[in-house]
């Protein structure tokens, strides 16, 4: 049987295909000549992608059309051992020739635990490259990937890339043993309305998550469904899909409403959680300090609150059997006075930490110490910048939200100047107001910043719609006026000439080679240059407002009083300068 998408291909090419699964391949060749022709041959007749599940023993165990995030994955009725590789290789073809792994295709081989994972590239009726990889050893609580290649046809280390799966066994069996591993990935479908990039996103957090993502859907719709955000009737059709495919999880791509997710579950028949609560979710995972995990569950309390009637029994505790069965409404007003009594006590303690920081903050700007932010989308390369600046301290991982807490470390810039290095929680689309509303006793370290260095990912095809992003979300926080230096990070992955990259005045940069770096900080110390220059003011006694602006907005390197007014040695930017100038002409 052939699985995927078949409308519109002949019968014979079926058939052709069909006869797969009846020859025999050769024990120690990862990919053999044969299979290959077939591939290449059919997927440019159909300009699809094509997948073949190729076992250890030379036999073809699955063969479908379409992408690996888009059709039903086969891996399901091959039920794998959980202590060790599926002991299949998955093989599939990329029209239009790029021969490189995607990032589904690494996400697949992770958390399927393939044998190997094989990307061939097909373009103008030849293969262009062949690409494989492998399971390497655990790093943060999860497998590193080894890639290989690409390599062109007639080139492939057949008998090296088969030994890559016996160490790769060995690998697995040995994480397995030191505890290093628990299956618990929920299979999951993701839901969109939206577009392929927002899907793509919603992908990358889920994996973040632990999740195993099986299928997507984009179900295009000009407003959302009120009761069931996609429509009974596509709901009916995806009722279906998640019990062939045992789906234990979707995620919907957007916020919703209680109603929404009770009537989404009552007619998926598994669970649902929306974006919103995924990203909670992950940040649950990534919050270290006791002030990370208070803003955590101070945004998850403000979350659930509104949805205690739509969340079933996982909350509100009203549906119904052993342990369930009681005053049903009263105890729902239990749970919400709960929770605000809950709200207020994080409130009063996140409250107090604002107070502490507030005066650690004063503190630093009374010694003088310019703050420099690095802001940026999530994934951007923030925090390996941090340890390359400053020395490697700070987790890094090719993961959404990474970092959480905000991290500091003193950097020396040129011109015997330093500064304070913050980094700070990645953005996002669609970033939930209960985050920002949360977490702004974090973000407002960029709020409070001298400058801002704004990090990009150029290497991302989206990464001027998610420079876009952080800029707005600045904006939303009250940070748009602050100084900006902008750095193009990962300049060495671009896939888009140099010259072509936008903003032009931006400083072009790898936080991983080391590449403008040494620019980056001359730059850096000299825009702290401009910040703040001496100045001296005398300040009538009339004048009140203006000496609270300078000791607001300035550093305050001593004051007389003297008859006409206070005399004010200080430090102040170019803004407040004039504002004072302009306070005093009043």
């Amino acid at each position: 049987m052939i699985h995927g998408n078949l409308e519109g291909i002949r019968e014979s090419v079926l058939a052709d295909l069909e006869r797969l699964y009846d020859a025999e391949f050769e024990r120690d060749v990862y990919l053999p000549d044969r299979l290959l022709n077939v591939l290449v041959r059919h997927t440019e007749a159909i300009n699809r992608e094509m997948l073949v599940y190729l076992g250890r023993d030379g036999a073809v165990l699955e063969i479908a059309i379409g992408s690996i995030g888009s059709i039903a994955l086969p891996e399901l009725h091959l039920r794998r051992n959980p202590d060790r590789l599926s002991g299949f290789r998955c093989i599939h073809t990329h029209p239009g020739g790029d021969a490189r792994l995607s990032s589904v295709d690494l996400q697949a081989l992770r958390l399927l635990r393939f044998d190997s994972m094989c990307a061939v590239g097909v373009a103008d009726g030849r293969c262009t490259g062949i690409s494989a990889a492998f399971l390497g050893e655990m790093e943060y609580d999860n497998f590193s990937i080894l890639l290989r290649g690409p390599v062109k046809p007639g080139r492939i280390p057949q008998m090296n890339w088969m030994n890559e799966i016996a160490l790769a066994e060995q690998r697995v069996k040995d994480a397995i043993a030191k505890g290093g591993i628990v299956e618990e990935s929920e299979k999951t479908m993701l839901i969109s309305t939206d577009s392929e990039e927002s899907l793509e996103e919603l992908a990358s957090l889920a994996e973040t998550a632990g999740a195993m993502v099986i299928t997507r859907v984009i179900q295009n719709r000009q407003k959302p469904d009120p009761a069931t955000f996609i429509g009974s009737g596509k709901a009916e059709e995806l009722s279906l899909v998640c019990q062939a495919m045992e789906i234990d999880l979707a995620i919907v791509d957007d916020e919703l409403t209680g109603a929404q997710q009770r009537n989404l579950e009552a007619a998926l028949g598994v669970r649902v959680i929306d974006r919103t609560a995924l990203i909670l979710d992950i940040f649950a995972q990534r919050a270290q300090t006791a002030e990370g995990k208070l803003q955590v569950e101070l945004a998850q309390m403000k979350y659930r609150l509104p949805r205690l009637t739509g969340l079933g029994t996982s909350l509100s505790r009203l549906g119904g059997g052993i342990g369930t069965r009681g005053p049903g409404e009263t105890r729902l007003e239990v749970d919400r006075r709960r929770i605000r009594k809950r709200i207020d006590d994080l409130t009063a303690q996140l409250k107090e930490l604002k107070r502490q920081r507030d005066m650690r903050r004063a503190r630093r700007d009374k010694q003088g110490q310019t703050t420099v932010a690095l802001v940026g989308y999530t994934n951007a390369g923030k925090s390996t910048l941090l340890n390359a600046l400053s020395g490697p301290d700070v987790l890094v991982e090719d993961k959404l939200f990474a970092t959480l807490d905000p991290v500091m470390r003193n950097v020396e810039l040129p011109e015997n100047r330093s500064c304070l290095l913050v980094d700070t929680v990645g953005f996002i689309r669609k970033l939930p107001h209960q985050l920002i509303e949360a977490f702004h006793s974090t973000l407002e370290e960029a709020l409070f910043a001298d400058l801002l260095v704004v990090v990009s990912d150029v290497s991302n095809a989206q990464y001027r719609e998610q420079r876009d992003t952080v800029f707005r979300v600045l904006s939303e926080l009250g940070a748009g006026d602050r100084p900006v230096l902008e750095a193009m990070n990962k300049v060495d992955r671009a896939k888009i000439p140099e010259d072509e990259i936008e903003p032009a005045d931006a400083i072009l940069i790898s936080a991983k080679t080391g590449r403008g770096l040494d620019r980056l900080k001359e730059e850096i110390s000299k825009r702290i240059a401009e910040l703040r220059h001496p100045v001296e003011l005398l300040i009538p006694y009339s004048k009140g407002n203006v000496l609270s602006l300078i000791h607001d907005k300035g550093q305050v390197l001593g004051e007389e009083y003297e008859a006409e007014g206070t005399r004010v040695n200080c430090l102040l930017d170019a803004a407040s300068y004039q504002r004072a100038l302009s306070l005093l002409k009043t």
